[in-house]
């Protein structure tokens, strides 16, 4: 039994193309909704949210929805298909009526930022851009509109593309699969991010991002066509099924004898203080990623976009160590030293200046990578651990409740602190205080560790996590 890695990375096209859509849409639509429109940084929180409420409830109704479909093309391949076209024409509209509104700006004379230095005349002209928008808002409501049909197309098709990955991999090898589309991922986020450096995303507050996104839109369209002619989603989808029987793999939902699906009190305990971790990493975590672009632009005077490829990297090169340690000494220190790791870069970061050198952020980055990876591999698995049979996807939907309920509560919440005392001061205290508050729930976690699988023969040992 051997995982077919053509198979897998033709699979994660699907999350290639979504990952370069989050990675374009997270830095530049805050700046556009803080700079071109001038809304306060809680505004503009709370529209960054609303991906995330769709995503509380969207998520499961479509992949239920695509549990229930059968074409001639397959179950999830279709949402894929009609949700990626409508993502990307709205997608790319979306800058026109940005366009339009910088026309605007334009004609009443409000400054560039780019030729601004000062902080205090940039909050001049961000306030002016404000009143622009409050004497005409249709703008605005177009643009939030346009927005709203972005991120329905991208929610109907998101969780339909993490099923197809289980639908065709059989059940021991998709921890690996899995690895294999969370690279895939990424690779796309980091295309994504050196498009951003070579438009100059974060040297031009005012700038038109038409040619931008249709780069990105250009990226997510090639591996869409990557997807569309190479995946053959019913023929791999049977050939799993065929697999699973030839080599005897029992499925949860097929096992003769069902046990309690309960928890003791200890295990719900555990349970809800992993959730309740989850919780506070994502909203420290969530509200440095969603607001560093104008953190960095507006504030520091760096480009993000390097600075983003840093952590990534990093966070690529920490997956395969980061599993090896967690098979020593087990998930829950990893996630400690990995909160620790995370809440230290935060913490850093708070010190750098805009007098201090660009090169400074690159190893804060670096950490802040190196800790989120070494809690994102290990934390969903410690969630589904405790799950009895049949209730994998139940315990699925408990993790993604409370990630989606936090990166809903993060941008809106440090908004607020923004506008109140201040980005300089607020923006890595509030992330650094939320990830080491994760650390003191996570430290009770009584349950949740990997069980040691015994494996059949040697070699299957090699091709079971």
């Amino acid at each position: 039994m051997k995982l077919n890695y053509k198979r897998v990375l033709l699979v994660g096209m699907a999350f290639f193309l979504i990952s370069a859509f989050w990675q374009a849409y997270d830095a530049i639509t805050p700046l556009i909704l803080t700079n071109h429109f001038g809304l306060p940084q809680s505004v503009s929180g709370a529209v960054m949210s609303i991906d995330n409420v769709l995503a509380v409830f969207m998520l499961p109704i479509f992949g239920a929805l695509s549990d229930k479909k059968n074409t001639r093309f397959g179950k999830r391949t279709p949402f894929i298909f009609f949700g990626t076209i409508a993502a990307v024409i709205s997608f790319f509209c979306l800058t026109f009526i940005d366009n339009y509104q910088l026309s605007l700006i334009v004609k009443e004379g409000i400054p560039e930022m780019v030729n601004l230095t000062d902080e205090a005349t940039k909050a001049l002209a961000r306030e002016q851009a404000l009143k622009l928008t409050l004497a005409n808002p249709w703008p605005l409501i177009g643009f939030i509109a346009t927005l709203l049909v972005v991120l329905i197309s991208m929610a109907t098709f998101r969780s339909p593309a993490v099923a197809l990955m289980p639908d065709v991999t059989v059940k021991p090898l998709r921890s690996k699969a899995n690895a294999i589309i969370n690279l895939t991922g990424t690779a796309g986020g980091i295309i994504v991010l050196i498009l951003g450096m070579v438009f100059a995303t974060s040297k031009n507050l005012y700038m038109q991002y038409t040619g931008y996104v249709g780069a990105v839109c250009g990226v997510m369209l090639l591996g869409f066509i990557v997807f569309l002619l190479t995946v053959k989603e019913k023929k791999w989808a049977k050939e799993m099924e065929e697999d699973t029987i030839r080599y005897g793999i029992e499925d949860v939902a097929d096992s003769s004898e069902e046990k309690g699906s309960g928890l003791t009190k200890p295990e719900l305990k555990s349970l809800l203080l992993i959730l309740a971790s989850v919780a506070l990493w994502y909203i420290g975590y969530n509200s440095i990623t969603s607001k560093y672009s104008v953190y960095a632009t507006n504030i520091l005077g760096f480009d993000y976009n390097f600075t983003l490829i840093v952590a990534q990297a990093a966070a690529i090169v920490s997956y395969i160590p980061v599993g090896i340690i967690a098979s020593k000494i087990g998930r829950r220190k990893t996630i400690l030293a990995g909160v620790l790791i995370l809440a230290t870069a935060f913490s850093i970061g708070f010190f750098i200046t805009p007098t201090t050198p660009e090169v400074i952020m690159y190893p804060v980055f670096s950490l802040a990578g190196i800790g989120w990876a070494t809690i994102n591999v290990n934390s969903f698995p410690m969630v589904v651990e405790l799950a009895k049979k049949g209730d994998t996807g139940k315990y699925t939907g408990y993790y993604y409740t409370a990630s989606m309920a936090a990166q809903i509560v993060a941008p809106i919440l440090s908004g607020i602190l923004y506008d109140a005392i201040g980005m300089r001061y607020v923006f890595f205290t509030f992330g650094a205080l939320f990830v080491f508050g994760s650390f003191v729930t996570m430290f009770f976690v009584k349950h949740g560790d990997s069980k040691p699988i015994a494996a059949k023969s040697k070699l299957e040992q090699l091709d079971v996590d």
